[in-house]
């Protein structure tokens, strides 16, 4: 099951017309931003993390 021309052309008219055509730059802007924060999120946990599981406290 892929994706040919025609459906993607609905998918982005839709867009268009769901959310208007000034705001998808700042959609797209938001989407990049919550994507970046998430794989430094990951990056620093995974660089603190080692891996023993006896860091809990009490």
């Amino acid at each position: 099951m892929s994706l040919g021309l025609r459906e993607i052309l609905f998918i982005v008219l839709a867009v268009i017309l769901i959310f208007g055509a000034r705001r998808i730059p700042a959609i797209a802007k938001g989407i990049g931003s919550g994507i970046r924060n998430f794989k430094g999120s990951l990056k620093a946990g995974a660089e603190g993390d080692t891996g023993r599981g006896d860091d809990r406290q009490g």
